[in-house]
Protein backbone atom coordinates (compact mmCIF):
# COMPACT_ATOMS: atom_id res chain seq x y z
CA UNK A 1 0.00 0.00 0.00
CA UNK A 2 1.55 3.73 -1.07
CA UNK A 3 2.54 5.09 2.42
CA UNK A 4 0.56 8.23 2.10
CA UNK A 5 -2.38 6.10 1.80
CA UNK A 6 -1.46 3.99 4.72
CA UNK A 7 -1.57 7.26 6.57
CA UNK A 8 -4.35 8.35 5.71
CA UNK A 9 -6.33 5.14 6.55
CA UNK A 10 -4.67 5.03 10.05
CA UNK A 11 -5.51 8.47 10.30
CA UNK A 12 -3.61 8.54 13.55
CA UNK A 13 0.16 9.37 12.62
CA UNK A 14 2.19 9.24 15.48
CA UNK A 15 -1.25 10.36 17.41
CA UNK A 16 -1.19 14.26 16.55
CA UNK A 17 -3.78 16.65 16.28
CA UNK A 18 -5.31 17.89 12.85
CA UNK A 19 -4.81 21.18 11.12
CA UNK A 20 -7.84 22.94 11.15
CA UNK A 21 -8.68 25.77 14.02
CA UNK A 22 -11.40 25.43 16.07
CA UNK A 23 -11.88 22.85 18.02
CA UNK A 24 -9.36 22.63 21.25
CA UNK A 25 -8.33 18.71 22.01
CA UNK A 26 -7.73 17.56 25.51
CA UNK A 27 -4.15 16.48 24.88
CA UNK A 28 -1.48 20.02 24.96
CA UNK A 29 1.74 18.42 25.57
CA UNK A 30 4.81 18.43 23.01
CA UNK A 31 6.00 15.10 23.05
CA UNK A 32 9.78 14.95 24.37
CA UNK A 33 10.91 11.61 22.65
CA UNK A 34 12.06 11.21 19.24
CA UNK A 35 14.76 13.80 16.98
CA UNK A 36 15.83 16.53 18.98
CA UNK A 37 17.95 19.70 17.39
CA UNK A 38 20.18 22.16 18.72
CA UNK A 39 19.29 26.15 18.01
CA UNK A 40 22.68 26.06 15.75
CA UNK A 41 21.28 23.03 13.72
CA UNK A 42 23.23 20.34 14.84
CA UNK A 43 21.49 16.55 15.77
CA UNK A 44 21.33 15.55 18.87
CA UNK A 45 19.18 12.74 19.67
CA UNK A 46 20.58 11.16 22.24
CA UNK A 47 22.60 7.82 21.43
CA UNK A 48 21.60 4.44 22.37
CA UNK A 49 23.45 2.33 24.72
CA UNK A 50 24.38 0.23 21.36
CA UNK A 51 26.09 3.00 19.95
CA UNK A 52 27.42 4.18 23.01
CA UNK A 53 28.84 1.11 23.75
CA UNK A 54 30.70 0.75 20.29
CA UNK A 55 32.42 3.65 20.53
CA UNK A 56 33.85 3.00 23.82
CA UNK A 57 35.39 0.08 22.28
CA UNK A 58 37.52 2.44 20.17
CA UNK A 59 38.34 4.72 23.69
CA UNK A 60 41.80 4.56 25.07
CA UNK A 61 41.70 3.71 29.32
CA UNK A 62 41.73 7.27 30.24
CA UNK A 63 39.02 8.41 28.30
CA UNK A 64 36.57 5.70 29.31
CA UNK A 65 37.77 6.61 32.67
CA UNK A 66 37.28 10.76 32.39
CA UNK A 67 33.59 9.97 29.95
CA UNK A 68 32.10 6.75 31.10
CA UNK A 69 33.01 6.71 34.57
CA UNK A 70 33.25 10.64 35.63
CA UNK A 71 36.64 10.61 36.31
CA UNK A 72 39.54 13.09 36.45
CA UNK A 73 42.63 13.76 34.52
CA UNK A 74 45.68 15.08 36.97
CA UNK A 75 46.20 18.80 36.06
CA UNK A 76 49.10 19.66 33.82
CA UNK A 77 48.61 16.21 31.90
CA UNK A 78 46.15 16.53 29.27
CA UNK A 79 47.36 16.73 25.96
CA UNK A 80 44.85 19.40 24.50
CA UNK A 81 46.02 21.87 27.73
CA UNK A 82 48.46 23.60 25.68
CA UNK A 83 46.67 23.17 21.81
CA UNK A 84 47.06 26.95 20.29
CA UNK A 85 46.52 26.03 16.65
CA UNK A 86 42.25 27.15 15.63
CA UNK A 87 40.08 24.56 15.36
CA UNK A 88 36.94 23.27 16.98
CA UNK A 89 36.77 20.74 20.01
CA UNK A 90 34.28 17.93 19.61
CA UNK A 91 32.96 14.79 21.98
CA UNK A 92 35.40 12.05 22.02
CA UNK A 93 32.14 10.08 22.13
CA UNK A 94 30.02 10.66 19.28
CA UNK A 95 31.82 13.75 17.78
CA UNK A 96 29.40 16.89 18.58
CA UNK A 97 30.95 19.94 18.75
CA UNK A 98 31.50 21.41 21.95
CA UNK A 99 33.96 24.51 22.39
CA UNK A 100 35.57 26.29 19.20
CA UNK A 101 39.43 27.53 19.99
CA UNK A 102 38.43 31.22 19.85
CA UNK A 103 36.80 30.59 23.24
CA UNK A 104 40.03 28.78 25.13
CA UNK A 105 41.45 30.36 27.54
CA UNK A 106 44.99 30.01 29.93
CA UNK A 107 43.44 29.77 33.17
CA UNK A 108 46.79 28.56 35.04
CA UNK A 109 44.20 25.43 36.25
CA UNK A 110 45.98 22.46 34.37
CA UNK A 111 43.54 21.42 32.05
CA UNK A 112 41.64 22.79 29.11
CA UNK A 113 39.72 26.18 29.45
CA UNK A 114 36.72 27.76 27.74
CA UNK A 115 34.54 30.59 28.45
CA UNK A 116 31.66 29.22 26.64
CA UNK A 117 30.21 26.26 24.19
CA UNK A 118 29.76 26.30 20.73
CA UNK A 119 25.97 26.16 21.61
CA UNK A 120 24.70 26.18 25.28
CA UNK A 121 22.36 23.22 23.74
CA UNK A 122 25.57 20.96 23.12
CA UNK A 123 26.01 20.44 27.14
CA UNK A 124 23.97 19.54 29.93
CA UNK A 125 25.19 21.42 33.11
CA UNK A 126 24.32 18.84 36.30
CA UNK A 127 24.12 19.31 39.80
CA UNK A 128 27.51 16.96 41.17
CA UNK A 129 27.79 16.32 44.92
CA UNK A 130 30.81 13.96 44.71
CA UNK A 131 33.51 15.04 46.83
CA UNK A 132 31.49 17.11 49.59
CA UNK A 133 30.90 20.06 48.27
CA UNK A 134 28.43 21.14 45.17
CA UNK A 135 30.13 21.60 41.95
CA UNK A 136 28.36 21.77 38.53
CA UNK A 137 29.30 18.41 36.36
CA UNK A 138 29.16 19.08 32.49
CA UNK A 139 28.51 16.43 30.25
CA UNK A 140 27.91 15.79 26.33
CA UNK A 141 24.17 16.63 25.16
CA UNK A 142 24.10 13.98 22.81
CA UNK A 143 25.98 10.39 24.07
CA UNK A 144 25.87 11.78 28.18
CA UNK A 145 29.20 11.59 28.32
CA UNK A 146 31.35 13.23 31.50
CA UNK A 147 33.48 16.59 29.92
CA UNK A 148 34.80 18.34 32.97
CA UNK A 149 32.91 20.91 35.21
CA UNK A 150 32.08 24.89 35.09
CA UNK A 151 33.40 27.67 37.41
CA UNK A 152 32.24 31.33 38.03
CA UNK A 153 35.60 32.01 38.18
CA UNK A 154 35.99 32.92 34.08
CA UNK A 155 37.05 35.40 32.35
CA UNK A 156 34.45 38.03 30.27
CA UNK A 157 31.79 37.99 28.50
CA UNK A 158 30.83 35.28 30.50
CA UNK A 159 32.89 34.88 33.56
CA UNK A 160 32.64 30.93 33.30
CA UNK A 161 35.37 28.62 33.08
CA UNK A 162 34.45 25.47 31.34
CA UNK A 163 37.36 22.68 33.26
CA UNK A 164 37.74 20.17 30.09
CA UNK A 165 39.29 17.15 30.46
CA UNK A 166 41.63 16.37 27.24
CA UNK A 167 40.63 12.96 27.12
CA UNK A 168 36.68 13.42 26.99
CA UNK A 169 37.78 16.01 23.73
CA UNK A 170 39.16 15.52 20.19
CA UNK A 171 40.70 18.59 18.23
CA UNK A 172 39.67 19.18 15.02
CA UNK A 173 41.66 21.99 13.32
CA UNK A 174 40.86 24.74 10.91
CA UNK A 175 41.09 23.04 7.25
CA UNK A 176 40.41 19.76 8.53
CA UNK A 177 37.42 17.85 7.31
CA UNK A 178 35.02 17.25 9.75
CA UNK A 179 33.60 13.68 10.13
CA UNK A 180 30.22 13.29 9.47
CA UNK A 181 28.95 12.93 12.79
CA UNK A 182 30.44 16.37 13.58
CA UNK A 183 28.41 18.33 11.30
CA UNK A 184 25.43 19.86 11.25
CA UNK A 185 21.99 18.75 9.72
CA UNK A 186 21.63 19.98 5.97
CA UNK A 187 17.77 20.85 6.50
CA UNK A 188 15.68 21.16 3.36
CA UNK A 189 12.46 23.17 3.43
CA UNK A 190 8.88 22.61 2.48
CA UNK A 191 5.51 24.52 2.68
CA UNK A 192 1.92 23.24 3.46
CA UNK A 193 -0.98 25.53 3.95
CA UNK A 194 -4.03 23.72 5.17
CA UNK A 195 -6.52 26.30 7.16
CA UNK A 196 -5.60 28.37 9.73
CA UNK A 197 -1.61 28.56 10.38
CA UNK A 198 -1.43 27.62 14.28
CA UNK A 199 -2.89 23.86 14.09
CA UNK A 200 -0.78 23.39 10.91
CA UNK A 201 2.38 24.60 12.34
CA UNK A 202 1.25 22.56 15.82
CA UNK A 203 0.88 19.75 13.40
CA UNK A 204 4.67 19.37 12.11
CA UNK A 205 6.13 20.77 15.15
CA UNK A 206 5.33 17.24 16.44
CA UNK A 207 6.68 15.14 13.74
CA UNK A 208 9.86 13.97 14.51
CA UNK A 209 12.81 14.78 12.19
CA UNK A 210 11.13 18.06 12.07
CA UNK A 211 13.56 21.04 12.66
CA UNK A 212 11.39 24.14 12.89
CA UNK A 213 7.86 24.99 11.91
CA UNK A 214 7.33 29.02 11.08
CA UNK A 215 3.67 29.88 10.83
CA UNK A 216 3.77 32.50 7.78
CA UNK A 217 1.94 34.28 4.70
CA UNK A 218 2.99 33.73 0.95
CA UNK A 219 1.61 33.03 -2.52
CA UNK A 220 -0.06 36.21 -2.88
CA UNK A 221 0.39 39.24 -4.61
CA UNK A 222 1.07 41.99 -1.89
CA UNK A 223 5.00 42.15 -0.16
CA UNK A 224 4.85 42.29 3.85
CA UNK A 225 1.71 41.58 4.06
CA UNK A 226 0.28 41.70 8.09
CA UNK A 227 -2.23 39.46 9.29
CA UNK A 228 -5.25 41.88 9.34
CA UNK A 229 -4.50 43.03 5.69
CA UNK A 230 -4.78 39.00 5.14
CA UNK A 231 -7.99 38.54 6.59
CA UNK A 232 -9.81 40.84 4.20
CA UNK A 233 -9.04 38.59 1.98
CA UNK A 234 -7.93 40.05 -0.81
CA UNK A 235 -3.79 40.03 -0.78
CA UNK A 236 -4.47 36.53 -2.17
CA UNK A 237 -2.01 34.97 0.68
CA UNK A 238 -2.62 31.70 2.25
CA UNK A 239 -1.97 31.46 5.67
CA UNK A 240 1.17 28.90 5.11
CA UNK A 241 3.89 26.88 7.52
CA UNK A 242 7.06 26.66 6.46
CA UNK A 243 8.38 23.13 7.58
CA UNK A 244 12.39 22.80 8.20
CA UNK A 245 13.25 19.35 8.04
CA UNK A 246 15.96 16.91 7.88
CA UNK A 247 15.97 14.04 5.00
CA UNK A 248 17.91 12.16 7.14
CA UNK A 249 14.82 11.54 9.42
CA UNK A 250 11.76 12.16 7.81
CA UNK A 251 11.09 12.81 4.04
CA UNK A 252 9.05 15.16 1.68
CA UNK A 253 7.06 12.19 1.02
CA UNK A 254 6.62 11.54 5.13
CA UNK A 255 5.25 15.22 5.46
CA UNK A 256 3.03 14.82 2.70
CA UNK A 257 1.25 11.74 4.58
CA UNK A 258 1.53 13.48 7.48
CA UNK A 259 -0.43 16.92 5.94
CA UNK A 260 -2.92 14.45 4.05
CA UNK A 261 -3.97 12.55 7.09
CA UNK A 262 -5.02 15.47 8.75
CA UNK A 263 -6.36 18.28 6.54
CA UNK A 264 -9.33 17.78 4.39
CA UNK A 265 -8.57 18.11 1.11
CA UNK A 266 -12.56 18.43 -0.34
CA UNK A 267 -13.13 21.52 1.02
CA UNK A 268 -12.07 24.71 -1.44
CA UNK A 269 -11.29 27.84 0.60
CA UNK A 270 -12.17 26.49 3.53
CA UNK A 271 -11.22 24.37 6.61
CA UNK A 272 -13.44 23.24 9.47
CA UNK A 273 -14.98 25.98 11.00
CA UNK A 274 -12.35 29.03 8.92
CA UNK A 275 -13.09 30.24 5.65
CA UNK A 276 -11.72 32.45 3.05
CA UNK A 277 -8.95 31.84 0.35
CA UNK A 278 -6.33 32.18 3.04
CA UNK A 279 -7.45 29.20 4.31
CA UNK A 280 -7.24 27.32 0.99
CA UNK A 281 -5.52 23.57 1.00
CA UNK A 282 -1.82 24.30 -0.91
CA UNK A 283 1.53 22.89 -1.00
CA UNK A 284 3.57 25.28 -2.32
CA UNK A 285 6.84 23.48 -3.74
CA UNK A 286 10.62 24.43 -2.97
CA UNK A 287 11.91 22.84 -6.08
CA UNK A 288 10.34 20.43 -9.05
CA UNK A 289 10.98 17.64 -7.48
CA UNK A 290 8.38 18.26 -4.91
CA UNK A 291 5.98 19.60 -6.99
CA UNK A 292 6.00 16.08 -9.28
CA UNK A 293 6.18 14.19 -5.67
CA UNK A 294 3.04 15.98 -4.78
CA UNK A 295 0.98 16.49 -7.93
CA UNK A 296 1.64 12.14 -7.75
CA UNK A 297 -0.01 11.85 -4.47
CA UNK A 298 -2.62 13.85 -5.08
CA UNK A 299 -3.17 11.47 -8.39
CA UNK A 300 -3.09 8.47 -6.14
CA UNK A 301 -5.20 9.80 -3.12
CA UNK A 302 -7.95 11.03 -5.83
CA UNK A 303 -8.47 7.42 -6.98
CA UNK A 304 -8.39 5.96 -3.77
CA UNK A 305 -12.03 4.14 -1.94
CA UNK A 306 -11.35 7.36 1.05
CA UNK A 307 -12.24 10.02 -1.51
CA UNK A 308 -14.33 8.35 -4.09
CA UNK A 309 -17.50 11.06 -5.36
CA UNK A 310 -15.16 13.72 -3.57
CA UNK A 311 -12.48 16.01 -5.71
CA UNK A 312 -9.22 16.69 -4.13
CA UNK A 313 -9.22 20.61 -4.31
CA UNK A 314 -5.51 20.74 -2.55
CA UNK A 315 -3.39 22.73 -5.34
CA UNK A 316 0.30 22.73 -5.69
CA UNK A 317 2.05 25.62 -7.00
CA UNK A 318 5.59 26.49 -7.28
CA UNK A 319 6.79 28.62 -3.68
CA UNK A 320 7.06 32.20 -3.68
CA UNK A 321 8.59 34.27 -1.06
CA UNK A 322 7.48 33.32 2.53
CA UNK A 323 6.64 36.35 5.17
CA UNK A 324 6.87 34.91 8.86
CA UNK A 325 3.96 35.82 10.55
CA UNK A 326 4.17 38.53 13.71
CA UNK A 327 5.98 36.90 16.58
CA UNK A 328 1.83 36.34 18.54
CA UNK A 329 1.04 33.46 16.12
CA UNK A 330 4.44 31.53 16.39
CA UNK A 331 4.35 28.41 18.57
CA UNK A 332 0.79 29.38 19.36
CA UNK A 333 -0.21 26.31 20.96
CA UNK A 334 2.71 25.63 22.64
CA UNK A 335 2.31 28.99 24.00
CA UNK A 336 -1.28 28.56 24.95
CA UNK A 337 -2.14 24.97 25.56
CA UNK A 338 -4.55 23.10 23.09
CA UNK A 339 -4.43 22.05 19.65
CA UNK A 340 -6.80 22.05 16.40
CA UNK A 341 -8.53 19.07 15.57
CA UNK A 342 -10.53 18.29 12.50
CA UNK A 343 -14.02 17.00 12.63
CA UNK A 344 -13.76 13.81 10.78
Amino acid sequence: MNTILFAITTAAFLGLACAACGVQATQTDHPASGPRYSRSGYDLTPLSQGQIAEIVKTLTPDQVRVTQQAGTEPAGTGALEHEKRAGIYVSAVGGLPLFKSSAKFDSGTGWPSFYEPIDPDHVILKTDSTLGMERTEVLDARSGAHLGHVFDDGPPPTGKRFCMNSAALKFIPDGSPLPPESRPVEPQVAYFAGGCFWGVEDLFERTPGVMDAISGYMNGNTENPTYKEVCTDTTGHAESVKVVFDPKRVTFHDLLGVYFTHIDPTTLNSQGPDFGTQYRSAIFAANATQKDEAEKAIKELQTSPKFAGKKIVTIVEMAKTFYPAEEYHQDYHKKHGGSCLMPR
